[in-house]
């Protein structure tokens, strides 16, 4: 059974300023592979999404980035994904709902494990990619994915989920009893909708460090950002992610720090 009462090691929010989660992907390797820089961004997030074998990670790697991370202070969290590691699970796929409940709670259970060995423990869940972006929308994809949260954390207890904003997934979420925390994307271009572009279409991804700092601090200022077709979308979070897999990105998350540190933003775990 897995629970997540941990408090936040940080600084307790208060209401003089704003207050943010940095998230990133980690352990995004597998085997000899390597992908992430994980003990470079565990320097500078407060919350880990561990992959947990799925889209990326094997037991090697998630029980290393868990050691890591408790040694820092960091929040794991358990990014469960199709099962999908030749496309990254960035490939849409059809699961039938009871078998995706019982592998995303097989996931969780895995990294937590792991996470428990290190002297910490899963303190969220996260959907990776194709997975995110479709429950999104997908009612069923999302009711099977808290199915197996509330699986894995057993009955009674809160494992906080992290979605997008408006989404099937946190809805299903709050009704399940669950902590629904919405999160924003400091390096992803928004449609006009306030989702994701999908990563296939131009733009999809932002291609400066500058347009990243400047995206990070409109929505840690609880601000709007401007869409690929010039709107304004506003986007409450409570959590940022910065992805693990972009060329440079312990140097780009440190750089989002520093520039929210700098505007009075103070970050802290939301678990």
């Amino acid at each position: 059974m897995i629970t997540s009462a941990i408090t936040s090691e940080g600084p307790a929010p208060d209401a003089t300023g704003p207050v943010i989660d940095l998230n990133a992907d980690l352990g995004e390797g597998f085997g000899r592979w390597t992908l992430t820089d994980d003990e470079a961004l565990l320097s500078v997030v407060t919350s880990a999404n561990v992959a947990c074998g799925f889209h990326a990670g094997d037991p090697s790697i998630m029980r290393r980035v868990c050691e890591l991370a408790a040694e820092r202070g960091v929040r794991i969290g358990a990014q469960v994904s199709y099962r999908d590691l030749a496309g990254f699970g960035r490939r849409a796929m059809e699961v039938p709902p009871g078998e995706l409940a019982a592998e995303v709670a097989y996931q969780i259970g895995a990294l937590d494990v792991f996470a428990r060995a290190a002297g910490s423990r899963v303190s969220y869940v996260k959907p990776h990619g194709a997975l995110y972006n479709r429950t999104v929308h997908d009612a069923a994809q999302a009711g099977a994915v808290i199915e197996g949260v509330r699986l894995a954390a057993g009955a009674g207890a809160d494992l906080p989920v992290l979605g997008l904003p408006g989404s099937l997934l946190l809805a299903a979420a709050a009704e399940a009893g669950l902590t629904a925390v919405p999160e924003a994307f400091a390096d992803r271009a928004y449609a006009p909708g306030g989702t994701l572009v999908p990563r296939d279409r131009p733009g999809a991804v932002l291609g400066t460090a500058e347009a990243v700092v400047a995206q990070a601090l409109a929505l840690a200022a609880g601000g709007a950002v401007t869409a690929v077709d010039g709107s304004r979308v506003v986007v409450a979070a409570r959590s940022l992610c910065l992805h693990g897999d972009t060329p440079g990105a312990a140097e780009l998350a440190a750089r989002v720090r520093d520039a929210l540190g700098g505007a009075g933003v103070r970050m802290a775990a939301f678990a």
